[in-house]
Protein backbone atom coordinates (compact mmCIF):
# COMPACT_ATOMS: atom_id res chain seq x y z
CA UNK A 1 0.00 0.00 0.00
CA UNK A 2 3.08 2.61 0.50
CA UNK A 3 4.71 1.47 -2.08
CA UNK A 4 1.18 2.65 -4.18
CA UNK A 5 0.62 5.26 -2.38
CA UNK A 6 4.22 6.70 -3.66
CA UNK A 7 3.73 5.94 -6.86
CA UNK A 8 0.36 7.59 -6.87
CA UNK A 9 1.99 10.50 -5.77
CA UNK A 10 4.54 10.37 -8.10
CA UNK A 11 1.87 10.21 -11.19
CA UNK A 12 0.08 13.27 -9.90
CA UNK A 13 3.17 15.27 -9.34
CA UNK A 14 3.64 14.68 -13.04
CA UNK A 15 0.60 15.50 -13.93
CA UNK A 16 0.83 18.87 -12.78
CA UNK A 17 3.93 18.88 -15.18
CA UNK A 18 6.57 20.67 -12.09
CA UNK A 19 9.35 20.53 -15.37
CA UNK A 20 7.27 23.27 -17.26
CA UNK A 21 7.13 25.74 -14.16
CA UNK A 22 10.12 27.25 -15.29
CA UNK A 23 8.53 28.90 -18.20
CA UNK A 24 6.64 30.94 -14.87
CA UNK A 25 10.81 31.84 -13.90
CA UNK A 26 9.30 35.37 -16.76
CA UNK A 27 7.38 37.26 -13.55
CA UNK A 28 11.09 37.82 -12.21
CA UNK A 29 11.93 40.33 -15.57
CA UNK A 30 9.46 43.23 -14.53
CA UNK A 31 11.44 44.13 -11.39
CA UNK A 32 14.83 43.02 -12.79
CA UNK A 33 14.45 45.13 -15.93
CA UNK A 34 13.19 48.12 -13.21
CA UNK A 35 16.52 47.18 -10.69
CA UNK A 36 14.37 46.30 -8.05
CA UNK A 37 16.22 43.68 -6.30
CA UNK A 38 14.72 44.44 -2.91
CA UNK A 39 13.75 41.99 -0.48
CA UNK A 40 9.74 43.17 -1.00
CA UNK A 41 10.33 42.74 -4.66
CA UNK A 42 11.46 39.31 -4.37
CA UNK A 43 8.94 37.84 -2.33
CA UNK A 44 5.99 39.33 -4.59
CA UNK A 45 8.01 38.02 -7.54
CA UNK A 46 7.83 35.20 -5.62
CA UNK A 47 4.59 35.01 -4.67
CA UNK A 48 3.16 35.19 -8.39
CA UNK A 49 5.26 32.81 -9.31
CA UNK A 50 3.94 30.52 -6.92
CA UNK A 51 0.44 30.92 -7.90
CA UNK A 52 1.11 31.02 -11.52
CA UNK A 53 2.48 27.52 -10.78
CA UNK A 54 -0.40 26.45 -9.30
CA UNK A 55 -2.81 28.05 -11.94
CA UNK A 56 -0.81 26.65 -15.30
CA UNK A 57 -0.64 23.41 -13.28
CA UNK A 58 -4.49 23.51 -12.98
CA UNK A 59 -4.49 23.95 -17.26
CA UNK A 60 -2.31 21.01 -17.49
CA UNK A 61 -4.53 18.94 -15.99
CA UNK A 62 -7.59 20.09 -17.78
CA UNK A 63 -6.04 19.75 -21.10
CA UNK A 64 -5.10 16.71 -20.73
CA UNK A 65 -8.19 15.59 -19.48
CA UNK A 66 -9.80 17.12 -22.77
CA UNK A 67 -7.19 16.05 -24.98
CA UNK A 68 -7.34 12.35 -23.18
CA UNK A 69 -8.02 10.24 -26.44
CA UNK A 70 -5.94 12.40 -28.58
CA UNK A 71 -3.01 11.97 -26.22
CA UNK A 72 -3.75 8.09 -25.78
CA UNK A 73 -2.76 8.42 -30.16
CA UNK A 74 0.67 10.06 -28.93
CA UNK A 75 3.83 8.21 -29.03
CA UNK A 76 5.11 10.11 -25.74
CA UNK A 77 1.77 11.72 -24.28
CA UNK A 78 -0.24 8.23 -23.84
CA UNK A 79 2.31 7.66 -21.08
CA UNK A 80 1.23 10.78 -19.21
CA UNK A 81 -0.89 9.82 -16.07
CA UNK A 82 -4.05 11.11 -17.15
CA UNK A 83 -3.91 9.48 -20.44
CA UNK A 84 -2.93 6.08 -19.09
CA UNK A 85 -5.55 6.00 -16.22
CA UNK A 86 -3.05 6.79 -13.33
CA UNK A 87 -4.68 9.51 -12.31
CA UNK A 88 -8.06 9.81 -12.66
CA UNK A 89 -10.42 12.30 -14.58
CA UNK A 90 -12.85 13.03 -11.50
CA UNK A 91 -9.63 13.87 -9.23
CA UNK A 92 -7.90 15.92 -12.20
CA UNK A 93 -10.89 17.92 -12.65
CA UNK A 94 -11.22 18.44 -8.66
CA UNK A 95 -7.56 19.48 -8.37
CA UNK A 96 -7.60 22.24 -10.88
CA UNK A 97 -10.66 23.69 -9.79
CA UNK A 98 -9.23 23.89 -6.18
CA UNK A 99 -5.85 25.50 -7.76
CA UNK A 100 -7.58 28.00 -9.35
CA UNK A 101 -9.35 29.18 -6.79
CA UNK A 102 -6.78 29.05 -4.47
CA UNK A 103 -4.87 31.40 -6.58
CA UNK A 104 -7.59 33.45 -7.65
CA UNK A 105 -8.42 34.58 -3.39
CA UNK A 106 -4.46 34.73 -3.40
CA UNK A 107 -3.82 36.74 -5.94
CA UNK A 108 -6.98 39.29 -5.15
CA UNK A 109 -5.79 39.70 -1.62
CA UNK A 110 -2.33 40.59 -2.70
CA UNK A 111 -3.40 43.30 -5.31
CA UNK A 112 -5.71 43.83 -8.28
CA UNK A 113 -3.34 43.93 -10.72
CA UNK A 114 -1.72 40.50 -9.90
CA UNK A 115 -5.84 38.63 -9.49
CA UNK A 116 -6.19 40.87 -12.75
CA UNK A 117 -3.50 38.65 -14.21
CA UNK A 118 -4.42 35.43 -13.16
CA UNK A 119 -8.32 36.03 -14.53
CA UNK A 120 -6.99 37.25 -18.23
CA UNK A 121 -4.36 34.02 -17.89
CA UNK A 122 -7.40 31.44 -17.10
CA UNK A 123 -9.80 33.12 -20.09
CA UNK A 124 -7.09 33.24 -22.15
CA UNK A 125 -6.01 29.53 -21.56
CA UNK A 126 -9.85 28.23 -21.74
CA UNK A 127 -9.98 30.28 -25.02
CA UNK A 128 -6.77 28.53 -26.39
CA UNK A 129 -8.09 25.35 -25.26
CA UNK A 130 -11.31 25.60 -26.67
CA UNK A 131 -10.53 27.55 -30.72
CA UNK A 132 -7.16 29.16 -30.17
CA UNK A 133 -5.25 25.98 -30.43
CA UNK A 134 -6.75 25.27 -33.45
CA UNK A 135 -6.50 28.27 -35.57
CA UNK A 136 -3.42 29.24 -36.98
CA UNK A 137 -0.82 31.80 -36.27
CA UNK A 138 -3.36 32.98 -33.66
CA UNK A 139 -2.30 30.23 -31.45
CA UNK A 140 1.29 31.41 -31.76
CA UNK A 141 -0.28 34.80 -30.47
CA UNK A 142 -1.99 32.79 -27.59
CA UNK A 143 0.91 30.87 -25.97
CA UNK A 144 2.60 34.75 -26.49
CA UNK A 145 0.04 36.16 -24.61
CA UNK A 146 0.12 34.13 -21.80
CA UNK A 147 4.32 34.67 -21.23
CA UNK A 148 3.32 38.22 -21.81
CA UNK A 149 0.59 38.08 -18.63
CA UNK A 150 3.17 35.97 -16.88
CA UNK A 151 5.42 39.06 -16.95
CA UNK A 152 2.55 41.58 -15.96
CA UNK A 153 1.82 39.24 -13.02
CA UNK A 154 5.41 40.25 -12.00
CA UNK A 155 5.08 43.75 -12.33
CA UNK A 156 1.70 43.83 -10.84
CA UNK A 157 2.95 41.68 -7.65
CA UNK A 158 5.67 44.42 -7.03
CA UNK A 159 4.23 47.02 -8.00
CA UNK A 160 6.37 48.17 -11.14
CA UNK A 161 5.40 50.50 -13.59
CA UNK A 162 6.09 48.98 -17.15
CA UNK A 163 7.79 50.35 -19.35
CA UNK A 164 7.28 50.25 -23.25
CA UNK A 165 10.65 48.75 -23.67
CA UNK A 166 10.47 46.10 -20.99
CA UNK A 167 6.81 45.29 -23.17
CA UNK A 168 8.62 45.51 -26.10
CA UNK A 169 11.20 42.90 -25.55
CA UNK A 170 8.95 40.99 -23.13
CA UNK A 171 6.73 40.15 -26.27
CA UNK A 172 9.50 39.56 -29.01
CA UNK A 173 10.73 36.96 -26.61
CA UNK A 174 7.33 35.64 -26.01
CA UNK A 175 6.62 34.89 -29.66
CA UNK A 176 10.04 33.64 -30.77
CA UNK A 177 9.56 31.17 -27.81
CA UNK A 178 5.42 30.35 -29.21
CA UNK A 179 7.45 29.59 -32.44
CA UNK A 180 10.23 27.31 -31.50
CA UNK A 181 7.33 25.28 -29.57
CA UNK A 182 5.56 24.91 -33.21
CA UNK A 183 8.57 24.15 -35.02
CA UNK A 184 9.86 21.36 -32.63
CA UNK A 185 5.96 19.96 -32.75
CA UNK A 186 6.04 19.68 -36.42
CA UNK A 187 9.61 17.87 -36.54
CA UNK A 188 8.00 15.30 -34.20
CA UNK A 189 4.02 14.99 -33.88
CA UNK A 190 1.63 13.72 -36.76
CA UNK A 191 -1.09 15.72 -38.27
CA UNK A 192 -3.44 14.13 -35.82
CA UNK A 193 -2.18 15.19 -32.31
CA UNK A 194 -2.16 18.61 -33.27
CA UNK A 195 -5.03 19.54 -36.08
CA UNK A 196 -3.06 23.44 -36.46
CA UNK A 197 0.17 22.00 -37.34
CA UNK A 198 -1.31 21.16 -41.07
CA UNK A 199 -1.41 24.72 -41.75
CA UNK A 200 2.37 25.55 -40.67
CA UNK A 201 5.58 24.35 -42.64
CA UNK A 202 9.01 24.28 -41.07
CA UNK A 203 10.29 27.09 -43.81
CA UNK A 204 7.52 29.21 -42.74
CA UNK A 205 7.75 29.00 -38.79
CA UNK A 206 11.46 29.37 -39.66
CA UNK A 207 10.43 33.25 -41.92
CA UNK A 208 8.47 33.98 -38.30
CA UNK A 209 11.82 33.17 -35.84
CA UNK A 210 13.85 35.40 -38.14
CA UNK A 211 11.23 38.06 -37.66
CA UNK A 212 10.97 38.29 -33.90
CA UNK A 213 15.05 36.97 -33.21
CA UNK A 214 15.50 39.88 -34.68
CA UNK A 215 13.34 42.11 -33.11
CA UNK A 216 13.96 40.73 -29.53
CA UNK A 217 17.86 41.44 -29.89
CA UNK A 218 17.63 44.95 -31.05
CA UNK A 219 14.40 46.09 -28.85
CA UNK A 220 16.87 44.53 -25.93
CA UNK A 221 19.88 46.26 -28.14
CA UNK A 222 18.01 49.51 -27.99
CA UNK A 223 17.27 49.14 -24.50
CA UNK A 224 20.62 49.09 -23.50
CA UNK A 225 21.89 51.71 -24.77
CA UNK A 226 20.70 53.81 -22.15
CA UNK A 227 18.89 57.07 -21.67
CA UNK A 228 19.19 58.86 -24.94
CA UNK A 229 15.76 56.42 -25.64
CA UNK A 230 14.51 56.28 -22.32
CA UNK A 231 15.92 52.84 -22.03
CA UNK A 232 18.52 51.71 -19.51
CA UNK A 233 19.73 53.86 -16.90
CA UNK A 234 23.75 53.34 -18.03
CA UNK A 235 24.64 52.82 -21.68
CA UNK A 236 26.94 50.39 -19.97
CA UNK A 237 24.36 47.83 -19.87
CA UNK A 238 25.23 47.56 -23.98
CA UNK A 239 27.64 44.76 -22.19
CA UNK A 240 25.23 42.27 -21.17
CA UNK A 241 23.76 41.96 -25.21
CA UNK A 242 26.37 39.26 -25.92
CA UNK A 243 24.87 37.34 -23.15
CA UNK A 244 21.51 37.91 -24.50
CA UNK A 245 22.94 37.20 -28.48
CA UNK A 246 24.70 33.99 -26.97
CA UNK A 247 21.55 32.94 -25.25
CA UNK A 248 18.98 33.10 -28.32
CA UNK A 249 21.49 31.00 -30.32
CA UNK A 250 22.05 28.55 -28.15
CA UNK A 251 18.41 28.07 -27.78
CA UNK A 252 17.77 27.82 -31.38
CA UNK A 253 20.75 25.16 -31.63
CA UNK A 254 19.62 22.67 -28.77
CA UNK A 255 16.34 23.02 -30.28
CA UNK A 256 16.84 21.46 -33.32
CA UNK A 257 16.45 18.39 -33.46
CA UNK A 258 19.35 15.86 -32.26
CA UNK A 259 17.04 13.10 -30.55
CA UNK A 260 13.12 12.73 -30.62
CA UNK A 261 12.43 13.43 -26.83
CA UNK A 262 14.28 16.51 -27.14
CA UNK A 263 12.84 18.25 -30.09
CA UNK A 264 9.36 17.42 -28.31
CA UNK A 265 9.97 19.02 -25.42
CA UNK A 266 12.35 22.51 -26.36
CA UNK A 267 10.82 24.11 -23.27
CA UNK A 268 12.76 21.95 -20.47
CA UNK A 269 16.00 23.42 -22.13
CA UNK A 270 16.59 25.35 -19.28
CA UNK A 271 17.24 22.87 -17.43
CA UNK A 272 19.27 20.38 -19.13
CA UNK A 273 21.38 22.31 -20.92
CA UNK A 274 24.98 24.17 -18.43
CA UNK A 275 26.02 26.09 -20.78
CA UNK A 276 22.21 28.09 -21.15
CA UNK A 277 22.21 28.61 -17.71
CA UNK A 278 25.61 29.87 -17.21
CA UNK A 279 25.27 32.46 -20.28
CA UNK A 280 21.62 33.36 -17.81
CA UNK A 281 23.88 33.31 -14.35
CA UNK A 282 26.42 35.60 -16.52
CA UNK A 283 23.70 37.58 -17.31
CA UNK A 284 22.19 38.35 -14.06
CA UNK A 285 25.63 38.73 -12.23
CA UNK A 286 26.52 41.40 -15.25
CA UNK A 287 23.43 43.24 -14.44
CA UNK A 288 24.05 43.25 -11.21
CA UNK A 289 27.77 44.25 -11.16
CA UNK A 290 26.91 47.50 -13.75
CA UNK A 291 24.27 48.70 -11.26
CA UNK A 292 26.21 48.11 -7.98
CA UNK A 293 29.56 50.25 -10.17
CA UNK A 294 27.10 52.91 -11.30
CA UNK A 295 25.68 53.29 -7.71
CA UNK A 296 29.11 53.75 -6.34
CA UNK A 297 29.73 56.14 -9.35
CA UNK A 298 33.04 54.33 -10.41
CA UNK A 299 31.42 54.12 -13.79
CA UNK A 300 32.65 56.33 -16.94
CA UNK A 301 29.55 58.05 -18.58
CA UNK A 302 29.45 56.33 -21.90
CA UNK A 303 29.68 59.73 -23.85
CA UNK A 304 32.64 60.39 -23.17
CA UNK A 305 34.23 57.09 -24.00
CA UNK A 306 36.62 57.91 -27.48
Amino acid sequence: MKVYSLAWGTAFLTALRPRQWTKNLIVFAAPLFAFRVQVDAVAGSSLAFILFCCVSSSFYLLNDVIDIKADRLHPVKRHRPIASGFVSVPLAVLSAIVLISISLIIGWSHSRGLGGAIVAYALLQVAYNLKLKRVVILDIFAIAGGFILRAFAGAASTFVILSPWFLICTGMLALFLAIEKRKAELRKSTRQTRSVLQFYSIDLLKRMENLVTVGTVMAYTLWSSGQQVRGATTAWMLLTVPFVLYGVFRYQYLSEPRSEDQAERPEEILLSDRPLQLTLLGWILSIAMILFLKHQNWLIPMKLIG
